[in-house]
């Protein structure tokens, strides 16, 4: 399959507060892993319109969508993508829980979302990606006091067995101003070791 951009976006709630939207348009995304908490129609056809490939899994607050699948995997070049909501990880976020989670599913790559906070780190061979929340979304108990959320989400290009991850978050300075920074992360999937 040839390289395309994969949109990984999650906790979407407050969709009339939707700050990327100008950078998320038609033609350019080839794929969204939607990771839940979508809850309303207008962010769907929006999402919609920007890729036709739209895959979805259910998120804790979609309660209107009683078939969605808790989790999923695609294939993109060698790697195999699992993602989930994360709710159903126990301990929420924790990498030993989201390592048995990506064994249990046999990906390379793990996403998952329900923190509402972006992460990405290799474990033991694998690679997790926590996009964060698209609209910076607030969550009880993922947060320090006094730490807001942060708005963000990540595109994906994927070529052989390397991920290239792009990471969108929506920073405010000291001033109140809001830019939009991007930070590059990649994966190599090890092809020396054994199947996992």
């Amino acid at each position: 399959m040839a390289s395309r951009l994969v949109l990984v976006i999650g906790d979407l709630f407050i969709p009339d507060r939707a700050p990327f939207k100008k950078l998320l348009t038609p033609g350019k995304i080839g794929q969204i892993l939607c990771l839940g908490n979508l809850t309303d129609k207008e962010t769907y056809d929006f999402l919609r319109q920007i890729a036709p490939d739209l895959q979805i899994v259910k998120g804790n607050f979609d309660v209107d969508a009683p078939n969605l699948a808790l989790s999923k995997v695609v294939t993109h070049g060698s790697l195999r993508i699992g993602f989930t909501h994360g709710h159903t990880v126990i301990p929420p976020g924790d990498a030993d829980s989201l390592l048995i989670t990506a064994r249990h599913m046999d990906v390379d790559v793990l996403l998952w979302g329900g923190t509402h906070k972006f992460e990405a780190y290799e474990l033991e061979g694998k690679f997790f990606v926590n996009p964060g929340s698209a609209t910076g979304a607030f969550s009880t108990g993922w947060f320090p006091d006094g730490e807001e959320p942060i708005p963000s989400f990540c595109l994906m290009d994927v070529q052989g067995d390397v991920l290239v991850l792009y990471v969108y978050q929506l920073k405010t300075d000291a001033n109140g101003v809001e830019n939009v920074g991007v930070e590059k992360v990649s994966f190599r999937r090890n092809t020396s070791q054994g199947v996992s």
